[in-house]
Protein backbone atom coordinates (compact mmCIF):
# COMPACT_ATOMS: atom_id res chain seq x y z
CA UNK A 1 0.00 0.00 0.00
CA UNK A 2 0.98 3.95 -0.68
CA UNK A 3 2.97 5.48 2.18
CA UNK A 4 -0.10 8.13 1.86
CA UNK A 5 -2.61 6.07 1.99
CA UNK A 6 -1.65 4.02 4.98
CA UNK A 7 -1.44 7.26 6.75
CA UNK A 8 -4.89 8.06 5.26
CA UNK A 9 -6.65 5.19 6.24
CA UNK A 10 -5.10 5.53 9.85
CA UNK A 11 -7.02 8.63 10.05
CA UNK A 12 -10.94 7.40 8.82
CA UNK A 13 -13.25 6.51 11.41
CA UNK A 14 -14.61 2.87 11.34
CA UNK A 15 -18.21 3.94 10.70
CA UNK A 16 -19.70 7.11 9.51
CA UNK A 17 -23.43 8.02 8.92
CA UNK A 18 -25.03 7.39 6.23
CA UNK A 19 -26.38 10.72 4.83
CA UNK A 20 -27.87 11.77 1.69
CA UNK A 21 -28.55 15.44 -0.17
CA UNK A 22 -31.78 16.98 1.51
CA UNK A 23 -31.47 15.35 4.82
CA UNK A 24 -32.23 17.12 8.19
CA UNK A 25 -29.51 16.59 10.64
CA UNK A 26 -28.31 17.59 13.74
CA UNK A 27 -24.15 17.28 14.05
CA UNK A 28 -22.78 17.74 17.55
CA UNK A 29 -19.34 19.44 16.98
CA UNK A 30 -16.58 19.81 19.93
CA UNK A 31 -15.84 23.08 20.33
CA UNK A 32 -12.67 24.40 22.01
CA UNK A 33 -12.84 27.90 24.05
CA UNK A 34 -9.35 28.49 25.78
CA UNK A 35 -8.80 25.25 28.28
CA UNK A 36 -12.78 24.23 28.20
CA UNK A 37 -14.26 22.20 25.94
CA UNK A 38 -17.91 21.70 24.69
CA UNK A 39 -20.30 20.00 22.22
CA UNK A 40 -21.93 22.72 20.29
CA UNK A 41 -24.99 21.10 18.23
CA UNK A 42 -25.46 22.47 14.42
CA UNK A 43 -28.88 21.48 12.98
CA UNK A 44 -30.24 21.51 9.31
CA UNK A 45 -29.99 20.53 5.29
CA UNK A 46 -27.55 18.58 3.97
CA UNK A 47 -27.18 20.47 0.93
CA UNK A 48 -23.74 18.74 -0.66
CA UNK A 49 -21.53 16.36 -0.27
CA UNK A 50 -17.94 16.45 -1.88
CA UNK A 51 -15.42 13.84 -1.97
CA UNK A 52 -14.23 10.62 -0.77
CA UNK A 53 -12.09 9.22 1.88
CA UNK A 54 -10.10 11.45 4.72
CA UNK A 55 -11.24 14.47 2.56
CA UNK A 56 -14.97 13.80 2.31
CA UNK A 57 -17.30 16.52 3.79
CA UNK A 58 -20.48 17.60 3.70
CA UNK A 59 -22.22 21.21 4.44
CA UNK A 60 -25.21 22.10 6.42
CA UNK A 61 -27.54 25.25 5.81
CA UNK A 62 -30.09 26.39 8.73
CA UNK A 63 -32.09 29.86 9.01
CA UNK A 64 -30.78 31.67 11.87
CA UNK A 65 -33.08 34.74 13.04
CA UNK A 66 -33.23 35.36 9.14
CA UNK A 67 -30.17 35.11 7.64
CA UNK A 68 -28.94 32.01 6.46
CA UNK A 69 -25.90 29.86 8.03
CA UNK A 70 -23.66 27.31 5.69
CA UNK A 71 -21.14 25.48 7.78
CA UNK A 72 -19.08 22.50 6.17
CA UNK A 73 -18.09 19.19 8.27
CA UNK A 74 -14.94 16.66 7.69
CA UNK A 75 -16.80 13.35 7.85
CA UNK A 76 -13.70 11.59 9.82
CA UNK A 77 -13.07 14.69 11.79
CA UNK A 78 -12.22 13.85 15.28
CA UNK A 79 -14.14 17.33 16.34
CA UNK A 80 -17.69 16.00 14.86
CA UNK A 81 -19.01 13.64 17.84
CA UNK A 82 -22.08 12.42 15.92
CA UNK A 83 -24.41 13.17 12.82
CA UNK A 84 -28.29 12.49 13.72
CA UNK A 85 -31.01 11.82 11.23
CA UNK A 86 -33.57 14.03 12.08
CA UNK A 87 -35.71 13.89 8.80
CA UNK A 88 -35.47 12.20 5.66
CA UNK A 89 -35.64 15.09 3.05
CA UNK A 90 -36.47 14.06 -0.85
CA UNK A 91 -33.95 15.56 -3.14
CA UNK A 92 -33.55 14.53 -7.11
CA UNK A 93 -30.78 17.08 -7.60
CA UNK A 94 -27.15 15.98 -6.02
CA UNK A 95 -26.36 20.16 -4.79
CA UNK A 96 -29.23 21.91 -3.69
CA UNK A 97 -28.05 25.39 -4.29
CA UNK A 98 -31.29 26.61 -4.93
CA UNK A 99 -32.01 26.64 -1.51
CA UNK A 100 -30.03 29.78 -0.31
CA UNK A 101 -32.13 32.06 -3.17
CA UNK A 102 -35.64 30.73 -0.36
CA UNK A 103 -37.10 31.77 2.48
CA UNK A 104 -39.13 30.51 5.04
CA UNK A 105 -40.85 26.92 4.14
CA UNK A 106 -39.79 27.30 0.86
CA UNK A 107 -36.04 26.95 2.08
CA UNK A 108 -36.78 23.31 3.03
CA UNK A 109 -36.96 19.82 0.89
CA UNK A 110 -40.29 17.94 1.07
CA UNK A 111 -40.08 15.38 3.75
CA UNK A 112 -40.23 11.50 2.36
CA UNK A 113 -43.09 10.32 4.04
CA UNK A 114 -42.35 6.49 3.52
CA UNK A 115 -39.02 6.46 5.10
CA UNK A 116 -37.24 5.30 8.24
CA UNK A 117 -35.77 7.74 10.35
CA UNK A 118 -32.96 5.46 11.41
CA UNK A 119 -29.24 6.58 11.73
CA UNK A 120 -27.66 3.95 9.77
CA UNK A 121 -23.85 3.50 9.32
CA UNK A 122 -21.47 2.78 6.28
CA UNK A 123 -18.65 0.67 7.57
CA UNK A 124 -15.28 2.17 6.33
CA UNK A 125 -13.26 -0.09 7.93
CA UNK A 126 -13.46 -3.22 9.95
CA UNK A 127 -12.13 -3.55 13.43
CA UNK A 128 -9.29 -6.20 13.34
CA UNK A 129 -10.48 -7.90 16.46
CA UNK A 130 -8.39 -10.44 17.48
CA UNK A 131 -9.64 -14.09 17.34
CA UNK A 132 -9.01 -16.71 20.09
CA UNK A 133 -7.71 -20.05 19.12
CA UNK A 134 -10.70 -22.35 19.08
CA UNK A 135 -9.57 -26.21 20.42
CA UNK A 136 -9.93 -28.99 18.41
CA UNK A 137 -13.01 -29.93 19.01
CA UNK A 138 -13.28 -32.82 16.75
CA UNK A 139 -11.00 -35.56 18.44
CA UNK A 140 -11.75 -37.89 15.13
CA UNK A 141 -10.58 -35.21 13.02
CA UNK A 142 -7.35 -34.63 14.81
CA UNK A 143 -4.29 -36.80 13.42
CA UNK A 144 -3.11 -39.50 15.40
CA UNK A 145 -0.47 -38.24 18.73
CA UNK A 146 2.10 -41.01 19.90
CA UNK A 147 1.19 -42.01 23.36
CA UNK A 148 2.09 -39.92 26.36
CA UNK A 149 5.09 -40.73 28.04
CA UNK A 150 5.35 -40.14 31.96
CA UNK A 151 8.71 -37.63 33.16
CA UNK A 152 10.03 -37.53 36.79
CA UNK A 153 9.60 -33.95 36.49
CA UNK A 154 6.23 -32.61 38.02
CA UNK A 155 4.36 -29.78 35.66
CA UNK A 156 4.35 -26.83 37.83
CA UNK A 157 1.30 -24.12 37.50
CA UNK A 158 2.08 -20.59 37.27
CA UNK A 159 0.47 -18.53 39.54
CA UNK A 160 0.35 -14.95 38.83
CA UNK A 161 0.20 -12.65 42.13
CA UNK A 162 -1.89 -9.58 42.70
CA UNK A 163 -0.89 -6.44 43.84
CA UNK A 164 -2.26 -4.94 46.28
CA UNK A 165 -1.84 -1.17 47.30
CA UNK A 166 -0.13 -0.38 50.81
CA UNK A 167 1.38 2.41 52.32
CA UNK A 168 4.82 3.53 51.98
CA UNK A 169 5.28 2.90 55.49
CA UNK A 170 4.40 -0.88 55.90
CA UNK A 171 6.09 -1.71 53.27
CA UNK A 172 9.40 -0.61 54.62
CA UNK A 173 8.53 -2.13 57.58
CA UNK A 174 7.92 -5.65 56.23
CA UNK A 175 11.38 -5.40 54.23
CA UNK A 176 13.28 -4.22 57.41
CA UNK A 177 11.84 -7.73 59.48
CA UNK A 178 12.48 -9.56 56.33
CA UNK A 179 16.29 -8.69 56.59
CA UNK A 180 16.21 -9.37 60.36
CA UNK A 181 14.88 -12.46 59.62
CA UNK A 182 17.72 -13.32 57.10
CA UNK A 183 20.57 -12.71 59.66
Amino acid sequence: MDIIKSIEHEQLKNKIPDLKVGDTVRVHQRIKEGNRERIQVFEGIIIKKQNGGVNATFTVRKISYGVGVEKTFLVHSPLVEKVELVRVGKARRAKLYYLRDRVGKAAKTKENAGARIENKEITVKEDLAEEPIEEVENVEAAPEEAPAVETENPVVEETVDTVKEEPVETVKDAEKEEKKAEK
